[in-house]
């Protein structure tokens, strides 16, 4: 019997030879093509102008004299808001247990909306602070200081707030 081998070997070589013959006109060559070179410099195209209208506030005096005013503001609704807590605390620990319409209740209930009534004063300082704010950055003007003075008032309003959450829990 032959020896596969000495068969194969000789058909293996033969087909080697075949794949390493020249290029020919059938494959195209793979080398860098001239359209495929990069050469000159693109130009970016020139994009659309935004047209942003300008936003209105309400801004007498320069703008540090309105930010201190609207913080000064805060600052003594947030006096009066915690000029007012002892009073409700003791109306809402009155209350607590009693039925919902219960006199002891609805003293509770006026003393909370006292309360929300100073927090209120801060709030819409805060809405002022907040249009100045919008304002600045829809201008790219720079709002660091209105950032600052908004950042001040949202922690005043958050101490409010947690006070009212804290005493409505009581007599929910």
């Amino acid at each position: 019997m032959i020896d596969r081998k000495l068969i194969v070997a000789p058909l293996c070589a033969a087909l080697l030879v075949g794949c390493a013959g020249t290029a020919s006109d059938r494959y195209p060559s793979l080398a860098v093509r001239d359209v495929e070179r990069a050469e000159g410099t693109f130009q970016p195209v020139p994009g659309r102008k935004l047209d942003v209208p300008e936003v209105e506030t309400d801004l007498t005096g320069d703008l540090d004299t309105r930010l201190a005013a609207l913080v000064g503001q805060v600052r003594s609704s947030h006096a009066d808001f915690f000029g007012a807590v002892p009073d409700a605390e003791r109306m809402v620990g009155a209350a607590v247990g009693s039925s919902i319409g219960s006199d002891s209740w609805a003293a509770a209930q006026v003393a909370l909306a006292g309360l929300d009534s100073a927090r209120s004063n801060s709030a819409v300082a805060l809405g002022d602070l907040d249009i100045l704010y919008a304002a600045a950055r829809v201008q790219a003007q720079d709002a660091e200081a209105i950032e600052a003075a908004r950042n001040a008032v949202i922690a005043l309003v958050a101490e409010e707030d947690a006070v009212l959450e804290r005493l409505r829990a009581q007599i929910r």
